[in-house]
């Protein structure tokens, strides 16, 4: 095996290693730093904090192509995002197999596992749908839903000690 080749390979298996965790922060003006519990917390110019848990598995998006992180894709375990509310600015989404959660300005967490997308509100309000537009609630702070293939949507109080537990894993 040639050296270019061999280099090419390493490249290549790296970044199948790395997969979508990654969530390639700096192309997106984000930084990252470690938090408590093995979360990532990353830092973006737009003000937008995003703490990913531990192992987390998620994508960066620039929907509108203006080199700021405008919307994610999550496909495991959780994400606590703090979006401060701005004029001019487009809603920030989070989208997973079961939902899509968006905000023009709020703190919520998103839980993706298995089947079943989880998402709660902090502070704010935060709309979510399935695709397809099969079904949508607002949620306020407080407020919470679990989303699955199935059923209806129902918004509840989320228990202290499951919001408790969901922050947790997040180092929160």
């Amino acid at each position: 095996m040639t050296m270019l080749a061999r280099a090419g390979w390493i490249a290549f298996a790296s970044l199948l290693l790395a997969g979508p965790a990654a969530a390639q922060p700096a192309s997106l003006g984000c930084t990252s730093a470690p938090t408590a519990q093995g979360a990532q917390t990353l830092h973006c110019p737009t003000a937008i904090t995003i703490v990913a848990e531990g192992g987390a598995k998620f994508e960066l998006r620039d929907r509108n192509r203006d080199g700021h992180v405008d919307s994610i894709e999550l496909s495991n375990k959780a994400l606590l995002l703090e979006v401060p509310k701005k004029p001019g600015r487009a809603r920030f989404d989070v989208v997973t197999p079961q939902a899509i959660a968006a905000v023009r300005g709020t703190k919520w967490t998103v839980d993706a596992e298995g089947a079943k997308t989880s998402v709660f509100v902090v502070d704010g309000r935060v709309s979510v749908a399935r695709p397809a537009g099969r079904g949508s609630v607002v949620l306020g702070a407080g407020d919470g839903v679990d989303v699955e293939p199935w059923g209806d949507l129902i918004v509840k109080r989320w228990p202290p000690a499951r919001v408790a537990a969901l922050m947790a894993r997040l180092g929160q």
